[in-house]
């Protein structure tokens, strides 16, 4: 979107949400002056935050289900004035920025509990794009496989190891809880795992893809399969099973799924984010 937009010669900028702790979000976005920082004694006293940075260009706010609300509060003024104040600072930084937000929550669900500004949502929803799971858009999985796949043959020195059909239909059968990011995972995993392999086939892969649909390690369904290699394989892989058959159950409602499952709420949210369950892919 940005390379194809007339902001293409500016500045990209990214910033995931979920991965910087709520202490320093409010630096990370729009920046500090005169020492208003939280870090050491070697800390710069200015810091320009990422809508500074952006300005002319575009900024991708990654997970933006993620922020809190007084964060979300600070961005919706943000994008409503064009305009902000660094922390510290007397005088606000005015900026021409365009910002792309993704989630991978729903976020009107997500307002009907309390934890997203609806404000916020209508102002960033201008145009909204939709992008399916994974699992509902099976026939990318060759494609992204071997892109992956060369990405990382280039980054571990080995670019020309291929990837089999079997292994490619034992990929496209698997439901894919963890959406791309589980598939880039595996990819890498195989690749690491495997580092004399000059094409990964269906054994390479890993136990809870090679069981899908009957496939494992290229055997069929009610025949002998191999054992996790740890414990926590398996915990893992039964506790995502039932997760999601019990979201499923109850049509993707968390709340009667954690009473179902005698989780509090909160604790079943964190399990699915350990495991790689979406709200969208629940459903």
């Amino acid at each position: 979107m940005h390379a194809e937009s007339l902001r293409r010669d500016r500045v990209f900028v990214e910033l995931n949400c979920a991965a910087i702790p709520e202490d320093f979000i409010e630096t990370e976005l729009f920046g500090y002056r005169h020492g208003a920082g939280t870090g050491g004694v070697n800390q710069p006293t200015e810091k320009r935050g990422t809508f500074e940075r952006a300005d002319g260009g575009t900024l991708f706010l990654d997970e933006v289900g993620d922020m809190s609300l007084k964060t979300q509060a600070k961005v919706l003024r943000a994008l409503d004035e064009q305009r902000f104040y660094p922390v510290g600072a007397s005088t606000p930084v005015h900026v021409d920025t365009r910002v792309i937000a993704a989630t991978n929550k729903d976020l009107e669900e997500e307002i009907a509990r309390g934890n997203f500004r609806e404000d916020l949502f209508y102002r960033l929803n201008v145009i909204p794009f939709f992008v399916p799971p994974l699992r509902d858009r099976k026939e990318d999985i060759p494609l992204l496989a071997r892109e992956f796949l060369s990405e990382f043959g280039q980054q571990y020195g080995r670019p020309h190891v291929e990837i089999t059909e079997a292994a490619l239909t034992a990929l496209k059968q698997y439901h894919w809880p963890g959406n791309v990011r589980e598939l880039r995972n595996i990819i890498e995993r195989v690749l690491i795992l495997n580092p004399k392999a000059q094409r990964i086939e269906a054994k390479h892969l890993p136990m809870l893809v090679q069981r899908t649909e009957g496939i494992t390690a290229g055997r069929v369904a009610g025949g002998p399969r191999e054992e996790f290699s740890t414990l926590q394989q398996a915990r893992e892989a039964y506790e995502r099973d039932y997760i999601l058959k019990e979201l499923d159950r109850c049509h993707g409602n968390v709340s009667r799924a954690a009473e179902s499952l005698g989780l509090e709420r909160s604790h079943l949210y964190r399990k699915m984010k350990t495991l790689g369950i979406s709200m969208r892919e629940s459903n």
